[in-house]
């Protein structure tokens, strides 16, 4: 795993996020909340991940997207840290699974005959809208589809591992997600605080919110 600072200024809060499959620090270099440092986790070809850099924070908000919900607690299960919140974006603990995430069939193929054309499909789906699309572009990831194939095979192999008891404080499902189903979002989260919004998998604007502080879900209402 690879973990970036995208602002380190010796703030005392933290906002650590976990990125979806393929994802890189350019396609979320964008504001954060004053106060907050904020740390980007990415590429799970290897889950290692390097504990030090979370020392030392009052508080961290802990924000997941994608399958990036399931490495989440993957690696966090059993660790206390001074939690702010905890909040999960599109994403749920069962990262491939017919009821409660990505359906089998539709994870395999993909990973079964990806290729460029394949990538450039998936990112169309997982914006949704014309809009959208060119908002990803402009700062898409720089990562090779060679790289991006290896990291779907790691993630294919590793999610087989039994889901975690970690708990997350609020679900965002989004209703028009073309990659997790709202449907099944739903179901994954049945005993946790969900907010509906009207957006697809991948939505620029909510990130920015939710980066910069300003997304009202950031409170325990």
């Amino acid at each position: 795993m690879k973990q970036r600072f995208l602002k380190k200024e010796n703030n005392p809060r933290l906002l650590l996020f976990f990125a979806g499959w393929g994802s890189d620090e350019h396609l979320f270099n964008r504001p954060v909340a004053d106060g907050y440092d904020c740390l980007l986790c990415f590429d799970y070809r290897s889950l290692d991940f390097d504990y030090s850099l979370l020392e030392g924070y009052r508080e961290i908000r802990l924000l997941a997207w994608s399958m990036g919900v399931w490495v989440a607690g993957q690696i966090l299960t059993e660790r206390n840290y001074p939690w702010e919140m905890k909040i999960a974006v599109c994403g749920t603990s069962f990262p491939v699974d017919d009821c409660r995430g990505i359906p089998k069939a539709v994870f395999r193929g993909t990973l079964e005959h990806f290729s460029d054309t394949t990538l450039v499909r998936f990112r169309r789906r997982i914006c949704g809208t014309t809009e959208q699309v060119k908002k990803f572009l402009s700062h898409k990831p720089y990562r090779s589809t060679e790289e991006l194939h290896e990291e779907l095979q790691a993630l294919e192999t590793a999610v087989h591992r039994p889901s975690t008891a970690f708990v997350w404080d609020k679900a965002i499902i989004g209703t028009q997600d073309k990659i997790f189903p709202p449907a099944n979002q739903r179901e994954a989260w049945k005993g946790t605080a969900i907010v509906e919004k009207d957006v697809e998998h991948y939505d620029e604007d909510l990130f920015g919110r939710l980066f910069s502080g300003e997304e009202d879900v950031w409170t325990r209402r």
